[in-house]
């Protein structure tokens, strides 16, 4: 015998934040609205990461990367109270993970942009670990709402 846990780490799941979904669902994306709702609820990693893509939408590739930073600690916070020991499963199919896996993606997007390459392969490495299909569902989801990471822009004369 080994002495090894053959069952691996369990998954961590996160408890839900009905009123913050709430005013989330209402706000319609607004960005003033989302800062209202982060400030009277600043643990909810959700309307950080929320606030991360409004901000990278409107091309403030700083601010993004704060509110994305703020939301990863709001989300590492969590994550720690609900048992959570650094490592292990942190599913996206339970929908109150999905803040902090948000938050995770969106402060490597930010990272990536301001060109902070050691902490895009370490937040890539770990949102790989939490979960390998959220980058895929973050962008199915979030897909025509952000621009492209470049764009090329051809004027000219007829």
């Amino acid at each position: 015998m080994t002495g090894e846990n053959l069952l691996g780490v369990p998954e961590t799941r996160l408890a839900d934040e009905p009123e913050v979904a709430a005013r989330i669902a209402n706000a319609d994306g607004d960005h003033d609205t989302l800062g209202a709702i982060a400030a009277d609820h600043p643990h909810s990693s959700l309307v950080w990461a929320l606030l991360a893509d409004s901000a990278f939408v409107q091309g403030d590739r700083i601010a993004s990367y704060a509110f994305a930073r703020v939301g990863y600690h709001r989300g590492l916070d969590s994550l720690r109270k609900s048992g959570w020991k650094g490592q292990g499963p942190v599913p996206w199919s339970h929908e109150p993970n999905r803040g902090v896996l948000r938050s995770l993606y969106a402060l490597r997007r930010a990272a990536a942009a301001i060109g902070e390459e050691d902490e895009v392969s370490r937040l890539t490495a770990f949102l790989r670990d939490a979960d390998p299909t959220a980058a895929g569902h973050i962008e199915a989801a979030t897909k025509g709402a952000l621009p492209p990471t470049e764009a090329i822009v051809i004027r000219g004369q007829d």
